[in-house]
């Protein structure tokens, strides 16, 4: 195999590491998990040992900055459910599984009983099969029904690897069942020859929330008889419907709930989450329903080695000649390699496609030069593969013909991989909730495992990996969702009333603000009233107004202008940032330049090159107060919360080296603006305050720029967000304040919920922002405290000794706790 589509410069960054391969053989305690027999750990090295070999020599050893030991903890098991069918039980068992764990024999008993329950327990706790056993044994009773089709069940997975991996698991474990149980997946990727067949038979249909929008609920009169006897909505990995998303998510599980009464089924919900704050408030706020909570984990759990991991700093200086580390991005590619050597299952989670791409081409590299086959056994995934390119890959990674593995969050979510034994983390994720998510990829077979995090050069990772406490002593965020966003319900609204005209008694079901929109979106002419109902009035299909993950718009196919061969897909919403014209962007390990970007024809033209550099896209933001819902006095100074209106453009993009990042040279582009109406959290501070802090006119916007910089690199701590969700400005004098003013607001449409949670946790989070600038080793600031790798204006000018003095003084005036009532409760789960 030739690899000589790595970028160039590659070779010469990674000429003085060297790797030595090994191998072990340490015995380390046999541990039981709650699905299957467990593999014989005899033959596997322990979490330490394989850590050591990753930390051998003096400049690794340095950068391990915490390591943290989670002991094994044994299971506590109960009997079967009296009224799971036998053969049901019959069927777990022969997969191994003499008795359920506690938790899942109460979750089951709940779900009889007829109550929407949440399972909110650790990863690997046999969370599926809480929700299985009941699911199963009431589709057996339904088989044996007289008349009609029998139960059905409807399971919702956030992606389309966990309903292909859910797929497999109950097709094994019903195989003993017969044809009483018929799974069948429902999704994008389905052939048309297949979907009737699916509608029609299959009584276990699995697909994701963006289908059921666009194509199950605008149907149903086709799903009539699936519908009829829905008896169980299964809601996997339900921690991951947040902000937008989940906002959405709420209003299409509420359309489902109400064409389901129009069958006269009511279904059951089961939803299973990683362990979160407060599950059953999160989950009752996306059914609209009371939910029962399992959050007691009673499974057993292999060691966990958790290691916190600093890149060193290089002798290459950024903008403003700023220190620079070496990116997680190369140091994630070097261990992967060094575990893929080990002979350690392994998988690499990396936050974007691009940076799974560079991980798996790297380390491709590296071990062909050492062992060519073993160089196969490292690829990619993520999202944007076609299918079949997909499918293949999930195949590869459960035969074990995968050693390495690097992942975008496509696989974070519940694909039960067994037999991994490391997982590092290229970059903290955005929450507690999905690191601990993708540390517990591995060691699902019961064995011990390995958690790497690698941090990035950014605020907030330089904080956690010298604050460890915050990481592992704090419990995981609450779910910040908002279904009453108005730009969220009113295209649901239409969707549901094209599916089945709305009536006065729908106004509760879609919850409060249904009554102040209707009117709107008749005057608007989506909707028609007639005697008691709202109907739709378009030809046009109503569910095609909104796109469920904000991002809007056809997605952009990337095209080989040579051969006009689709490469994939970008969503409308990242084209300008990731496939503008001059970006480098990468596919299955091969690099291509973009040629050009037609967004009328949502079309990017592409063509294979080998450029020594990536590209980061920069824009310019400004922003204009709309309605201030609530001040707080801050001393002198005011924290706010309301709405914005935020005209952002994407203006230029940077040429940066692969392995150092260092900077290579800035292009201009011309691309259109964009306007956005959201929710926002903003301080201000007063001349008095300017003085105390020693800020004169020369610094302030610098001092001013640093914080803002700062507080959004450090908001993903306190809100379940990531700082590519929201945004920032400062501004000397805003002429809506007329007060030197830090905006930090969503970056979606009518709001996400994360600047209201800054708003209410804004002295914590801005004393951690102080913190995070004044502890950094630099001396005038650098990507780890103040500089940002989205900054539209270069990271100039930016003051890191005045951003200090100006929160400290800030936050003196700052009140123990928020004495106001929050401004919209409904917003935010917790």
């Amino acid at each position: 195999m030739a690899f000589n589509h790595l970028p160039a410069g590659v070779h010469d960054a990674l000429a003085p590491l060297s790797v030595t391969p090994v191998t072990h053989s340490v015995p380390m305690a046999k541990n039981h998990r709650s699905e299957g027999s467990p593999t014989d750990p005899a033959t596997r090295p322990t979490p330490g040992a394989v850590l050591d070999r990753l930390a051998s020599g003096p400049s690794r050893a340095a950068r391990i900055t915490h390591t943290e030991h989670l002991p094994p903890r044994a299971g506590r098991h109960a009997v079967w459910p009296d009224r799971i069918r036998p053969e049901v039980i019959a069927a777990v068992q022969a997969c191994g599984i003499e008795h359920p764990w506690a938790h899942q024999a109460l979750a089951a008993e709940h779900a009889l009983d007829g109550d929407s329950v949440v399972i909110a327990t650790g990863t690997a706790s046999g969370k599926s099969l809480a929700y299985l056993m009941p699911t199963l044994s009431t589709l057996l009773d339904g088989s044996e029904a007289a008349n009609g089709r029998g139960a059905t069940a409807l399971y919702l997975a956030p992606t389309k690897a966990l309903a292909a991996d859910q797929r497999r698991a109950v097709r094994e474990l019903a195989r003993p069942l017969g044809t009483a149980v018929r799974p069948a997946v429902y999704d994008g990727d389905t052939p048309v020859e297949e979907r009737e067949w699916v509608r029609q038979y299959a009584n276990y249909v699995l697909t994701n929330p963006d289908m059921l929008h666009r194509g199950i609920l605008p149907s149903h009169p086709r799903w009539s008889s699936f519908l009829r006897a829905l008896k169980y909505v299964i809601v996997d990995e339900c921690h991951t419907y947040r902000g937008v998303f989940g906002s959405h998510v709420a209003q299409v599980l509420r359309r489902l709930r109400r064409l389901c009464a129009r069958y006269g089924a009511s279904p059951v919900f089961l939803l299973a989450s990683a362990t979160a704050a407060e599950p059953s408030v999160a989950a009752g706020r996306l059914t609209g329903l009371p939910v029962v909570e399992v959050a007691d984990d009673a499974s057993p759990r292999g060691e966990l080695v958790f290691a916190l991991w600093e890149p060193p700093l290089t002798e290459l200086h950024g903008e403003r000649g700023a220190p620079v580390r070496r990116t997680a991005t190369a140091e994630t590619a070097d261990l992967l390699t060094d575990l893929t050597l080990q002979g350690v299952r392994s998988v690499a989670f990396v936050r974007s496609r691009r940076g799974a791409e560079l991980i798996s081409v790297i380390a491709q590299e590296r071990l062909a030069e050492i062992d060519r086959p073993l160089a196969r056994r490292v690829a990619a995934y993520r999202g944007g593969y076609l299918p079949e390119e997909r499918r293949a890959l999930e195949r590869a990674l459960h035969s074990g013909e995968l050693l390495g593995l690097a992942a975008t969050t496509a696989l974070e979510l519940g694909v039960d991989v067994s037999g991994l034994d490391a997982v590092l983390i290229a970059g903290y994720p955005g929450t507690r909730a999905s690191l601990w998510q993708q540390a517990g990829r591995a060691g699902r077979a019961g064995q011990g495992a390995l958690a790497v995090l690698v941090a990035r050069d950014d605020p907030l990772d330089t904080f956690l990996v010298h604050h460890p406490e915050a990481l592992f002593d704090q419990p995981v965020e609450s779910t910040v969702l908002d279904p009453d966003n108005p730009y969220v319900l009113a295209p649901h609204l239409c969707a549901a009333a094209a599916e089945l005209p709305l009536t006065d008694d729908d106004i509760q079901l879609f919850g409060p603000a249904c009554a102040d929109l209707l009117p709107q979106l008749e005057a608007a002419k989506l909707l028609r009233r007639r005697t008691r109902a709202w109907h739709w009035t378009r030809r046009e299909r109503a569910a095609d107004l909104t796109d469920l993950r904000g991002e809007g718009g056809r997605p952009v196919q990337v095209v080989e202008a040579g051969t006009g061969r689709l490469l994939g897909t970008v969503d409308e919403a990242a084209s300008h940032t990731a496939v503008h014209e001059g970006a480098v962007h990468l596919h299955q390990g091969r690099t291509y330049l973009v040629r050009s970007l037609d967004l009328d024809d949502s079309v990017a033209l592409v063509e294979q090159a080998n450029p020594p550099y990536t590209t980061v896209a920069r824009d310019t933001t400004a922003i204009s107060v709309l309605e201030t819902d609530v001040t707080v006095p801050w001393g002198d100074g005011r924290l706010c919360y309301g709405s914005v209106e935020v005209t952002n453009q994407v203006v230029s993009f940077l040429r940066r080296r692969v392995i150092t990042g260092e900077v290579l040279g800035e292009t201009k582009l011309d691309l259109p603006p964009r306007t956005l109406r959201t929710r926002a959290v903003w301080w201000t501070v007063t001349e008095d305050q300017l003085d105390e802090a020693r800020i004169n006119p020369e610094i302030l916007g610098g001092a001013l720029h640093a914080a803002e910089h700062a507080s959004i690199g450090m908001l993903p701590l306190f809100a379940t967000c990531d700082r590519w969700d929201i945004g920032g400005v400062s501004i000397p004098l805003h002429p809506d304040t007329l007060l030197p003013t830090v905006f930090v607001y969503d970056g979606h449409p009518g709001g996400a919920g994360f600047a209201e949670r800054a708003f209410h946790t804004a002295r914590a989070w801005l004393t951690a922002t102080r913190e995070a600038i004044a502890s950094c080793e630099c001396d005038a600031g650098c990507p780890s405290c103040i500089q940002s790798p989205k900054c539209g204006n270069g990271n100039d000018p930016l003051h890191k000794r005045g951003a200090v003095r100006l929160l400290t003084v800030l936050l003196k005036g700052a009140p123990e706790e928020n004495p106001e009532e929050r401004p919209q409760e409904k917003t935010e789960a917790s």
